[in-house]
């Protein structure tokens, strides 16, 4: 295979029309070969598109490619980005990286994630009669699909009762695609109120993640401060957007939502499932850190590797009929988590999270649908967002 040039950046926007599905451009590069070489600035290191599944999970296991963020170019940007903020994992390589993860990792098994289901069911409840208690139509990203998740993240790290709606309100803040101001604000309040959480966790530890860091580990306050934002924006903003990004992939494939209702052990391949379809983390990027070749193409030290994540989870190389949902799908090894040591550290909530909230959700409201025309629906459009549903507003039948 020749060093393909393509003539300009693609664009990553979903066609509107079908807003589960990778951009067209991007599907069609998968089609002529999984990875390709993108036209970019003279002053601009090399900048490559990979596509297709096989190459994409190599990359992610191969440490010849850094997650270090200044090792990357981003083309949106324009230019290298500014190394990781303290604490942040996924812009660390090893050594830094092994020792972070080694702290965290033993507090995110699939057995203690599996003890938090009963809390996670509570949480789910009580926002769905929050739900019905305020009746439709109803905001499901800002009455359900982001409370969930924010107020689980509240448990994991101990926020004191009487902090959690500041909290909420933080957070909620912070995963409406509104003013670019108050978002930056909420950061920067949340930011300071998790560094001094973390260090009243040292003075006064209760039963909590946190506090588990902060009197078993050798982090700095600094640090500690860094891992827990880190924690709550690898766990909030992702897993809301799953909710209600897939609860929108559901009511537009009735069938399958209705095979969900019918059967709530549909739950896990159902979870599976919508992570590979719906891929909301649609690209990552690796910096090259030495010359390498993949499948002809001829990579060099500086270059920059952009993941078309979504591409790769619809690859017909891998999955049968790649770009229908089918909740019965067997596991196939989808790569919405990641892949390699740098694999979602937290995907074992997410999953508990989205194993209960579904059914229950379909359960309790057995006539939800959209309460706007499907092409109505606000998404998230921002390539530097997760993507999603800005809100999604449903309605339903009151008993």
């Amino acid at each position: 295979m020749s060093n393909t040039y393509y003539r300009e950046y693609p664009s990553f926007d979903r066609a509107p029309a079908c807003p589960f599905d990778p951009a067209p451009e991007v599907t069609a590069l998968r089609a002529e070969q999984p990875i390709v070489r993108l036209a970019a600035p003279a002053d601009a290191p090399g900048l490559w598109l990979v596509t297709g599944y096989g190459l994409v999970r190599r990359i992610l296991a191969d440490p010849r490619f850094s997650s270090r963020y200044e090792t990357q170019y981003h083309p949106l940007v324009g230019g290298q980005l500014p190394p990781a903020p303290v604490g942040d994992l996924t812009g660390m390589d090893a050594p830094q990286h092994t020792r972070f993860r080694r702290l965290l990792a033993g507090k995110f098994t699939v057995r203690r994630m599996n003890l938090l289901t009963e809390r996670v069911t509570e949480v789910t409840h009580e926002r769905l009669d929050v739900m019905e208690r305020q009746g439709p139509p109803a905001d499901l990203v800002e009455v359900f699909a982001q409370p969930v998740p924010a107020l689980m993240i509240c448990e994991l790290l101990g926020v004191p009762y009487e902090d959690r709606a500041r909290f909420q309100s933080f957070t909620s803040t912070l995963t409406d695609a509104g003013e670019p101001e108050a978002q930056y604000a909420a950061f920067v309040e949340l930011g300071e109120y998790l560094r001094g959480l973390a260090l009243a966790k040292r003075a006064n530890p209760t039963d909590d993640l946190l506090s588990d860091l902060a009197t078993g580990g050798d982090l700095t306050d600094e640090e500690l401060g860094g891992v827990a934002a880190f924690l709550l924006g690898a766990g909030l903003d992702t897993t809301a957007n799953m909710l209600a990004l897939g609860t929108f992939a559901l009511l537009r494939n009735p069938a399958q939502l209705a095979a969900l209702r019918a059967d709530p052990g549909l739950a896990d391949s159902a979870v599976e499932e919508l992570l590979r379809y719906l891929s909301i983390a649609t690209t990552g990027l690796r910096g090259v850190l030495e010359d390498v070749e993949l499948d002809g193409a001829r990579l060099q030290a500086g270059d920059t590797v952009i993941l078309a994540v979504n591409a790769a989870n619809r690859d017909p190389a891998k999955f049968a009929e790649p770009d229908l949902l089918d909740l019965r799908r067997p596991p196939g090894g989808h790569l919405a988590f990641g892949h390699g040591i740098h694999q979602c550290l937290g995907q074992q909530l997410a999953r508990v999270e989205m194993r209960v909230a579904f059914p229950a959700l379909l359960t309790r409201f057995p006539t939800l649908r959209l309460a706007v025309p499907d092409e109505e629906v606000p998404m998230r459009t921002d390539p530097a967002q997760i993507y999603g549903v800005r809100s999604l507003p449903v309605t339903w039948d009151p008993a």
